[in-house]
């Protein structure tokens, strides 16, 4: 295994990362590190493109507190705020929302079914590129988060279907959740098939838990490919399953794999805390 180097200034530093990839195309682990110190700078881009790579990458047995993970997570980029009353805006502790009003705010029927796939902050304009998620309080047995990579689900659909989606839009409807804190922001649409602006790859990118609503489409229609779409996700060839322990943090790429946590351990308060970083404007503004 390769060795921890540290520079004088207490700067975490390899010769090369110990990167153990979990499945074929999606998820690794990364050993050896101590992502609590800063990382010199091929450190950090080697993580960022294992990040990229493998959509998400994980590391067992780390001291975070929050600051050092807002601190951790920053090097890659400029944090983003979230619109919340949070004691840090920074980070967004995620709780277990009770199974009543879970299933209120979902779309359809997509919640009972277990479909939450999504994709952080799709809602925007510009959503966040990478997120750092930690666990804080876990269950004893339980809770676990799938990821999946929007390539391969891509990738895997026919070639009619392909063609279908081509050009097409998806609505990602937040205002559920905005309109209460008083803010307005438009409805957003994405295109179904994003090109990915660092691998190249083209992603499916649907977000379930947003009233999604394929434009130009009518309604019937628009549901029965979505269903299509969020059928691929949970497809087990396209994923990775993670199991949370003490110390465990997750780094994933937004851009190019959804997520979904399991909820199978009862009435237990699992706590997480999610760090968001936001990517370059790809727009001017008006």
């Amino acid at each position: 295994m390769p060795q921890v180097a540290l520079k004088e200034n207490d700067t975490a530093s390899l010769v090369s990362l110990d990167i153990r990839p979990i499945q074929p195309d999606i998820g690794a682990e990364i050993h050896g590190i101590d992502i609590s110190r800063p990382l010199d700078p091929a450190t950090r881009d080697a993580i960022r493109a294992a990040v990229i790579k493998h959509k998400v990458v994980f590391f067992r047995d780390q001291t975070l507190d929050s600051e050092s993970q807002a601190a951790f997570a920053r090097q890659f980029g400029p944090l983003y705020t979230h619109p919340s009353p949070n004691r840090d805006p920074r980070i967004a502790p995620i709780h277990k929302i009770a199974a009543a009003d879970f299933k209120k705010v979902e779309y359809r029927d997509y919640a009972a079914r277990g479909d939450v796939y999504h994709s952080d902050t799709s809602w925007r304009l510009d959503p966040t590129w990478g997120a750092v998620l930690r666990a804080v309080d876990l269950p004893e047995r339980g809770g676990d988060t799938i990821w999946m990579d929007a390539h391969l689900a891509y990738e895997g659909l026919p070639d009619t279907l392909k063609e279908r989606l081509e050009g097409l839009y998806v609505t990602h409807d937040f205002r559920r959740s905005l309109v209460p804190l008083g803010i307005e922001y438009p409805i957003v649409a994405h295109p179904v098939v994003r090109i990915h602006p660092e691998s190249g790859q083209k992603i499916l990118w649907v977000n379930s838990t947003l009233n999604p609503q394929i434009l130009g489409l009518e309604l019937a229609e628009s549901r029965q490919l979505v269903d299509e779409i969020v059928d691929r996700y949970k497809r087990p060839e396209y994923q990775v399953r993670f199991s949370w322990r003490p110390g465990s943090v997750a780094f994933w790429d937004n851009r190019g794999s959804l997520h979904y946590a399991v909820r199978n351990y009862g009435d237990y308060p699992r706590v997480m805390e999610r760090v968001l970083i936001a990517d370059e404007p790809r727009y001017a503004p008006i």
